[in-house]
């Protein structure tokens, strides 16, 4: 009689429909009471839990363009054909207001967050991470990302191209992973874990692996990407057709190093002769033509700093038409790719119903290229002056695989048209504004329509909850979760005139900062990106300008003078928010936030005089890898050479673009210090190694008097020496962002460009053990390194 009854309730269970409680992810299982049945033929099993996405939820498309201003796109007046957004634009929705953090990390953790960026702790980058709250580089189980809600609620997610939420410390095979993207939500993710990469030989990782470099001919990053997300995608239709997908795509374009096939660059010979001056009032009139600026709208001063194009010189002009030229074509080509993924999508028959966010930039133009641009950005960033003659001389191969090229920064003022200001200025909109086109037939019927609502990108994630009919949730792996900061753009999907619903936001980058309310813009230039010593003024002395944007859209006429007390309101309001969202304290610091001990930011490395590393180690950031720069050190290999003789790489650090390698050649040891892929010094042994057991050592003696100097290097082999040899030069702040060390091979690009062997050059023995030892820092180097390190940091900081 028991089993009966028991029997009639599984049954009542098996037909009841509960709706899931999905403020608290994972949504629980059903709990079920133990069954008396005896025979699996007499009862009936309960329903199996599955958790869906809501009826009518959409696919999830979001496209993030890096280092790409408001004024560069076809789709908002820019002199760049970007025909898959301006397609999108056609049958979507066009946003002239949107905003971002000026910089990519804090813009991308703001994304996925749907937080204010100091309160998921992404105040700069993570390489210039601190230990204050707001500022340590590191996410809280507080703040869930997107992914994460997205996939508890029953969507398929991945993420491909650029991460750079991970604290630095943090990738490596020790982790945590807790924040790697198969680990924050992401059922899949394809791409690079820092702030740029080399287009041609990028540094991968599938999932928490790092993979090697496809070798197919012609490879390039941007194509290969777009490749992984339509394979995936179509996976995911097969198999699952009914479940819903959340596609992060986030291609390296358009940050340096600027990348692009020839065919793509050659599409844009002789279009900016014109040289910046002009492009910026071409741009202005097409985008007062196209409606997604003002009529009234004023072109914004240019900064001082930036020279008129008719006092350049002839080789001047010709070489900074040819960048352009160089980042349209990349422009371009990015543009191109993604729309190649749209179309598959398409073609699966899911285009209706895929929300498609396409945000043109993840901050303004770059001006990180600084007056002349760059050959090789690495130079840039170890206080080495590129002069034009000699960028001339490579002047047809920028874009290449040979290149690590960057443009002037006129051209990144010319980007942010109609604004004064660049990347990194928080408190401009030519830091901050980026256009945005949002498509979705399905969920709106408004086409090719312009959206002029004031929003954030903080305002993205609740977006995407509300079209999915998703609740904020509460409580996540079982931690109670920081309010979402952001509102939902939803209401301006049907309504052109509806009332703004965001009416304050602050904006904070190293000291650059303001603050936005109900129309007014207040704020204070701190540093302009190429000022690289002392900042202006003393954070407590800033100079605050006073804008009202709803009319003055670019920022031309400062009213600070005639509205003191408007100011005086707004400086207040930027204190409290500031307080409100864990800005404060504001760090300016250069030197100090380059330091890991000096801030507080954890380093795998600190205290270590010594490192041992094995073979098979591969990809080990700089960040991750004990510090040979800027002292003497020993670098130690245990090997064995089999019959036949040897030969590849020992040890490797960096690649073509700056770096060092300890290898045999021929079976003898040779040491190659590549300094910034403009000269290579190399010191070698005339005597094979015999068969059997050896060890090979280099010792560098380093000159002292400050970073970056020169030393002699010397090789020995089981403690005889075999050579020496100077070493005139040294890279004092950085060999690569995104290659690493690599025991028994040199991968991505090499540091040698002849080491006879095909790549990656792999030791045809065996290593059986390497060492690197530090010896005593020369006081000198502290002296002299205090005064040039304070003026290359704020470079360093600005490779996100």
């Amino acid at each position: 009689m028991v089993s009966i009854v028991l029997a009639a309730a599984c049954v009542a269970m098996a037909g009841a429909q509960t709706i899931p409680d999905r403020t608290v992810l994972p949504i629980p299982e059903p709990r079920h009471p133990h069954s008396t049945v005896l025979n699996a033929r007499d009862a009936t099993p309960p329903p199996r839990f599955d958790v869906k996405a809501p009826e009518g939820a959409p696919n999830v498309l979001i496209v993030l363009l890096d280092d790409f201003g408001f004024g560069q796109s076809s789709a908002f007046g820019g002199p760049i054909d970007m025909p898959t957004v301006e397609q999108l634009a056609r049958k979507g929705l066009r946003y002239n207001q949107f905003h971002t953090t000026a910089m990519c990390a804090p813009t991308r953790m703001a994304l996925m967050t749907g937080r204010n960026h100091h309160m998921a702790n992404m105040g700069s980058i993570t390489e210039t991470a601190t230990a204050f709250p707001g500022n340590t580089g590191q996410r809280p189980g507080s703040i869930a990302p997107l992914a994460m809600i997205l996939r508890y609620n029953g969507y398929s997610t991945a993420h491909f191209g650029k991460n750079h939420e991970t604290a630095v410390w943090e990738v490596s095979p020790s982790g945590p992973t807790d924040r790697w993207p198969t680990r924050s939500g992401f059922d899949k993710f394809y791409g690079f874990m820092g702030g740029e990469t080399n287009q041609w030989a990028p540094t991968i990782y599938d999932g928490l692996q790092k993979i090697e470099t496809p070798a197919s001919p012609g490879y390039h990053f941007m194509t290969d990407m777009t490749n992984q997300a339509i394979k995936w995608m179509r996976y995911q239709k097969s198999l699952t057709p009914d479940k819903r997908f959340f596609i992060y795509f986030a291609p390296g374009a358009t940050h340096a190093p600027h990348h692009a096939p020839k065919k793509w660059i050659a599409k844009y010979s002789g279009r900016f002769d014109q040289g910046w001056d002009r492009l910026r009032e071409q741009t202005l009139a097409r985008q007062k033509e196209l409606g997604v600026v003002p009529e009234n709208t004023k072109l914004a001063p240019k900064p001082g700093a930036i020279r008129d194009w008719d006092t350049l010189t002839r080789d001047e002009k010709r070489l900074f038409a040819r960048q352009m030229e160089v980042f349209a074509g990349y422009a371009e080509y990015a543009d191109a790719e993604i729309g190649r993924l749209i179309r598959a999508i398409e073609e699966q028959g899911q285009l209706d119903n895929t929300l498609i966010i396409y945000i043109v930039g993840d901050n303004g133009a770059s001006a990180e290229g600084g007056m002349n641009g760059l050959f090789n950005e690495m130079t840039y960033v170890n206080g080495v002056q590129e002069k034009t003659e000699d960028i001339l001389k490579v002047h047809d191969k920028l874009g290449g695989p040979m290149t690590y090229n960057h443009y002037a920064a006129g051209w990144a003022v010319a980007g942010d048209t109609p604004f004064t200001w660049t990347k990194m200025v928080a408190s401009n909109y030519g830091g901050t504004r980026n256009g945005m086109v949002i498509h979705w037939p399905r969920g709106f019927a408004a086409k090719g329509q312009l959206r002029t609502q004031w929003h954030h990108v903080i305002d993205i994630a609740p977006t995407i909850l509300e079209a999915a009919g998703l609740p904020e949730p509460n409580l996540v792996n079982g931690i109670s979760q920081t309010p979402i900061e952001g509102v939902s753009m939803l209401y301006t999907f049907g309504d052109a005139n509806a009332k703004d619903r965001r009416l304050t936001q602050y904006f904070e980058l190293y000291g650059n900062r303001a603050i936005y309310h109900d129309g007014w813009l207040a704020g204070t230039v701190h540093g302009a990106p190429w000022e690289t010593g002392r900042p202006r003024s003393t954070l407590e002395n800033d100079k605050w300008e006073l804008y009202d944007t709803r009319t003055d859209f670019s920022l031309a006429d400062d009213l600070a003078g005639k509205h003191p007390e408007k100011l005086r309101e707004m400086q207040e309001l930027f204190v409290n928010e500031a307080i409100k969202h864990n800005v404060l304290p504001l760090d300016d610091r250069k030197l100090e936030r380059f330091n890991a001990a000096l801030v507080g930011r954890p380093d795998l490395m600190a205290g270590r005089t010594s490192l041992t590393v094995y073979e098979g180690m591969t990809g080990i950031s700089e960040n991750a890898f004990i510090n040979t720069k800027n002292r003497s050190h020993a670098v130690t290999a245990e090997i064995e050479i089999p019959k036949g003789g040897a030969s590849g790489v020992i040890l490797a650090q960096g690649g073509r673009f700056g770096g060092w390698s300890l290898y045999l050649k021929d079976g003898r040891p040779t040491y190659t210090y590549n300094f910034l892929g403009l000269k290579r010094f190399t010191i070698a042994g005339r005597q094979r190694l015999p068969v059997g057991k050896a060890t090979v050592r280099y010792e560098f003696a380093y000159d002292g008097g400050g970073i970056g100097k020169g030393g002699t290097g010397t090789l020995f082999v089981s403690g005889r020496k075999v050579a020496e040899g100077r070493i005139e030069h040294t890279q004092g702040m950085v060999f690569s962002v995104d290659e690493g060390t690599d025991v028994g091979r040199d991968g991505e690009t090499p540091v040698v460009e002849s080491y006879g062997l095909a790549a990656p050059f792999a030791f045809t023995g065996r290593i059986d053990k390497v060492t690197i030892d530090l010896k005593e820092v020369d006081k000198s180097v502290d002296a002299e390194g205090n005064r040039r390190r304070a003026d290359l940091v704020q470079k360093a900081v600005m490779l996100d």
